[in-house]
């Protein structure tokens, strides 16, 4: 059962779409190479290797990702997602240098290029169909919120951009007659693939490592303010760590102290509905619930009419990026 879920999957669907279509695309960028003998078709071509191979450790990913938890896993299979980006950073990142270096090799060594039209209408049909790839698969990315869907069909789209410097670059070779522009444009895409590569295996270390993504806690952290409850005296020690498409939230959160175990259930239900409502994927919440502490936090207390106030209502915390994520509860 659990097979045929997966193989029904449209997060598999697409990326095997991509697999396919990637060997399809590598074979034609090979051909043009071949007819042209030009080492900028060929870094081209090179790089359409690495979209292969990742496609399908992104497939394997995907599959392994859609996998339930276990007793040896139980925040689930997610993070394979980021595994999956570093290994095809370091793909990228090593072609990237082996196209630099015949760049140069050929700069001493120069061979003589030919058929240059045939070459560049099989390098721009390769481009036009890897970008309408890329489109297809962060569209099926963003419906199914898979982040691996996503940074392939902006890799892809990337190397459609390549795909197009490359033609209008040797389109300057034609013109000129400088069969030298070649290697030049072979050491410049070279440096423009080392360096994608590198940012994907930064992206997929720091997602391993469970780096902050400030730019979505800051959304978390104003649809709390838009959406807070009178009993939500405070929220802190707000973190945020990624498992794939699934987001783990623990916080702390401070009611009133006098709110029986079902107010309080009932208090950290709410908090769990406006955080999903305010993501697209999967999300699980941790809360750890600190009762408040009169007189002291009576200053900052917005609750109405509460009969053990010991000290008048003076401001109200304003959660923000900095303030939320501190482990301490805040004070007037």
């Amino acid at each position: 059962m659990q097979t045929t879920s997966i193989q029904n999957n449209p997060k598999s669907q697409a990326q095997a779409t991509a697999l396919m279509m990637g060997l399809l695309l590598m074979g034609i960028k090979f051909w043009a190479w071949w007819a042209t003998n030009s080492n900028a078709i060929l870094t081209d071509a090179l790089e359409s290797i690495i979209n292969v191979v990742a496609a399908a450790f992104g497939l394997y990913s995907i599959w392994l990702a859609a996998l339930p938890r276990d007793r040896n896993h139980p925040y689930g299979h997610g993070k394979i997602e980021f595994i999956s980006a570093g290994f095809e950073g370091a793909l990228i990142a090593i072609a990237g240098i082996t196209i630099m270096g015949k760049g140069v090799y050929n700069l001493f060594h120069p061979q003589p290029i030919q058929q240059l039209t045939l070459g560049l209408a099989l390098t721009a049909g390769a481009g036009l169909a890897n970008y309408l790839l890329g489109v297809y698969l962060q569209r099926a990315g963003r419906e199914n919120n898979a982040l691996i869907l996503i940074a392939s069909g902006a890799h892809l789209k990337s190397d459609a951009y390549s795909s197009a410097g490359l033609v209008a670059g040797l389109g300057l070779v034609m013109a000129t007659g400088i069969p030298m522009l070649d290697n030049l444009l072979a050491l410049g895409f070279g440096a423009v693939i080392l360096i994608t590569g590198y940012r994907l295996v930064r992206e997929s270390v720091a997602g391993i490592m469970d780096e902050a993504d400030y730019q979505l806690i800051e959304k978390m952290v104003q649809t709390l303010r838009e959406k807070r409850h009178t009993g939500w005296i405070d929220i802190h020690n707000f973190r945020v760590i990624k498992y794939g498409a699934t987001l783990h939230i623990d916080c702390h959160m401070t009611l009133p102290w006098y709110y029986d175990l079902e107010r309080g259930h009932d208090e950290v239900k709410a908090f769990e509905e406006v955080m999903k409502n305010a993501c697209s994927g999967p999300v699980e919440l941790f809360v750890h619930i600190d009762p408040c502490e009169p007189p002291a936090n009576c200053a900052l207390c917005p609750v109405q009419n509460c009969m053990y106030r010991q000290q008048k209502q003076e401001a109200e915390v304003i959660w923000t990026l900095d303030n939320i994520m501190k482990n301490q509860k805040h004070q007037l």
